[in-house]
């Protein structure tokens, strides 16, 4: 399917692009191997893509609610679906590599990202946003040695109401974590050696009033963008935590954005439907914010 749109130029503030708009729009993602930018719809159980050089638009049909995806490294793509971790074969066939909180029916997995070594990170909620219900898990890459073994999953995190964005500083010796819930980005000390987090602390505090942090990125000078669901904005802050930048994006419900394009210098800004007084709710849009992001790193599994 091929549709217009195009990105703005530098300076611009964001626009929307022309596919159509998701219910709950997630998980921005650049896959450099096809100049495609990917993001998903959550209930509607469907990953989207755009080649925006050419305008070709179209999706995969997931079959069950599906929140993250993220490039993978022997083709195809690793995604976070309702019953946990799975793969998207080159085929289009979809496969549960780890289920997660099977005696948890009432919850989902929700937003996530891999590091450089490959884990793939991401988290849980309840539906009914219970409080302290949800966790945040690491997909360790398979053990080639032992290839019948299934893949090591390891629990980061426990009593997340919310779990959200997930993004590493450039150098990979921070972690960057969204519990919703919190109201608040936190940051921890990050050992890419062995994928250990540690020292767990705020990095940057919400105010109510601006909304909710949600989904989040890191650009190439380790600043950290945050999405705000239900203000109708973009945050950017400094690596010391100090607010650089407020965005405003016009739909209140803005929930994830990525850097993308050949160059890593269009940053993607993913939205939810809200009513008929927001025509622009769940498009996607996208903008040149002057700064340049960081490559994904794809799933090695």
């Amino acid at each position: 399917m091929t549709l217009g749109g195009s990105v703005p130029g530098a300076g611009a503030g964001p626009v929307p692009l022309s596919p159509p708009a998701a219910t709950l729009g997630e998980s921005p993602c650049w896959d450099a191997r096809s100049g495609r930018l990917l993001w998903v719809d959550i209930p509607a159980g469907r990953v989207h893509y755009l080649i925006p050089d050419t305008d070709l638009y179209g999706w995969y049909d997931i079959g069950r609610p599906v929140s993250a995806i993220v490039p993978r490294e022997v083709g195809g793509f690793g995604l976070a679906v309702r019953e946990g971790f799975a793969v998207l074969e080159p085929d289009g066939t979809v496969r549960i590599v780890a289920p997660v909180e099977a005696d948890r029916p009432g919850n989902r997995m929700n937003d996530g990202a891999c590091d450089r070594a490959g884990r793939f990170f991401a988290g849980t909620k309840a539906e009914d946003d219970t409080p302290g219900a949800g966790a945040l898990y690491r997909l360790d890459p398979p053990d080639t040695t032992h290839p019948s073994e299934p893949p090591r999953l390891v629990r980061v995190f426990a009593d997340v109401t919310n779990s959200n964005g997930i993004a590493w500083s450039p150098d990979e010796r921070l972690v960057y974590y969204v519990d919703t819930g919190t109201g608040r980005i936190d940051v921890c000390a990050y050992d890419p050696a062995d994928g250990t987090v540690s020292d767990r602390r705020p990095f940057a505090e919400v105010p109510a009033e601006a909304g909710l942090p949600d989904g989040l990125t890191v650009d190439a000078d380790g600043g950290v963008w945050v999405a705000l669901w239900e203000g109708g904005a973009l945050r950017r802050y400094t690596p010391d935590g100090r607010l650089d930048r407020t965005l405003p994006v016009p739909v209140r419900r803005v929930t994830n954005c990525v850097f993308g394009g050949p160059d890593l210098d269009v940053l993607y800004v993913t939205t939810a439907a809200t009513d008929d007084r927001e025509p622009l709710g769940g498009r996607l849009f996208a903008f040149r914010p002057g700064i340049r992001g960081l490559a994904a790193h794809p799933y090695r599994g």
